[in-house]
């Protein structure tokens, strides 16, 4: 539907009429100028949510301004402590912060239904996709609040726990070491062949280890560059560390793990074919679901929902001959 237009606009109101959830992510005070603030929606349909997703939220100095996920990763702090020491910050080769913000949105979705449930009304849920990415990132804010610290950049480095990195092994793959637990630091230097640094008293404590990243990490780097990937991986999986092959896609198609959760499924799309696509994210024991389609080409279903409001064919094609609909 074309909302700018009356006809548009006549049409989403009878739609949320009986509607669950209506999902926005317009600039703030579009739908109020056309008549669809949630206000106006919820008194047609008290029960109604409405969903408002934007890049800085409904209101503050920069709530009218667009808004994109690369700002949210910028302004949140996850570019300026992302990449090398010595190197510029580093934004992901992916939508990170839309995707969080949308499953931080389906999960605010699903608390607005249940309270529902207990109260039976509706309300506006006002999401900025800069806040969601900011609750991942850990303690920054309390810590600069507390102590005054900015944390920088250090790589594949972690600021509570050494060694934590990415190896090449002798055939030229990479893998990856972490050492969260005091118990795996200890297994993987014996590993490696350095238990004189498992003995040290500041090996016992995650920063201490930190503070000697520098030795450990040649320790480990020289141990894994001297063996070929697969007998790296089966070494630490002997001794009980933590290790991981850093995958591309096509590491991760041939996965055992992978295909034993049945992350992905293979579907037939009217348009593409046989299709490859995740899975749902979690498995339920009662009502897993499952992914049934990939959602259809633009209109291909408008006649249908707009007959169910009692629209004529005649009309329907009235209003996409006149842009209304596609």
């Amino acid at each position: 539907m074309n909302l700018s237009t009356p006809e548009g606009q006549r049409i989403i109101r009878e739609l949320c009429a009986d509607a669950d959830v209506l999902v926005e992510n317009f600039r703030p005070g579009t739908l109020e100028r056309w008549g669809l603030s949630p206000d106006d929606l919820r008194a047609i349909n008290p029960r109604l949510v409405v969903a408002r997703m934007t890049g800085f939220g409904q209101h503050g100095p920069m709530s009218r301004q667009p808004g994109f996920g690369t700002l949210a990763e910028a302004m949140s702090g996850f570019a300026a402590s992302t990449g090398e020491p010595d190197g510029p910050p580093v934004l992901p080769p992916l939508a990170m912060a839309d995707g969080i913000a949308g499953l931080a949105m389906a999960y605010a979705i699903m608390v607005a239904l249940r309270a529902r449930d207990e109260t039976g009304h509706g309300q506006v849920i006002d999401m900025a996709i800069i806040e969601p990415i900011v609750s991942i990132l850990g303690p920054q804010m309390t810590a600069y609040k507390m102590l005054g610290t900015i944390p920088p950049r250090t790589g594949n480095r972690s600021s509570s726990n050494a060694p934590r990195n990415t190896y090449r092994t002798r055939d030229g793959r990479w893998v990856a070491v972490s050492t969260s637990a005091q118990a795996i630091a200890e297994r993987v230097m014996h590993l490696v062949g350095r238990p004189d640094l498992a003995g040290q008293p500041w090996f016992q404590h995650g920063r201490g280890r930190v503070e000697h990243v520098e030795e450990l990490d040649s320790a480990v780097a020289t141990w894994i560059a001297e063996r070929d990937a697969g007998e790296v991986i089966d070494a630490f999986e002997q001794a009980q560390a933590a290790i991981a092959l850093v995958y591309d896609v096509s590491d991760i198609a041939q996965d055992p793990q992978y295909a034993a959760l049945e992350t992905f499924v293979e579907l037939d799309d009217e348009e593409l074919g046989a299709t490859t696509v995740q899975n749902v994210l979690f498995r339920l024991s009662d009502t897993p679901g499952e992914v049934r389609w990939l959602g259809p080409p633009l209109g291909k279903h408008t006649d249908d929902v707009l007959a169910e409001l009692s629209y004529s064919p005649e009309r329907i094609a009235e209003l996409r001959e006149s842009g209304v609909v596609a």
